[in-house]
């Protein structure tokens, strides 16, 4: 876990907000929690997408 990445306690409070899983379509590759922390630690610090490290995915 990175430095900005939610915390455990903070996830709990973030996960009933977000939409829940429709069962059409593909199933997703990425787990949502890899996701909203890219996103976050992109917002963060402003670099482009193709820029961020690896552990957020592609």
């Amino acid at each position: 876990m990175g430095r900005g990445d939610l915390t455990d306690e903070q996830w709990v409070v973030w996960e009933p907000l977000l939409p829940k899983d429709a069962k059409a379509g593909r199933p997703p590759v990425w787990p949502r929690r890899q996701l909203i922390d890219g996103i976050r630690f992109r917002a963060r610090t402003g670099v482009p997408w193709r820029d961020l490290p690896v552990e957020y995915g592609p």
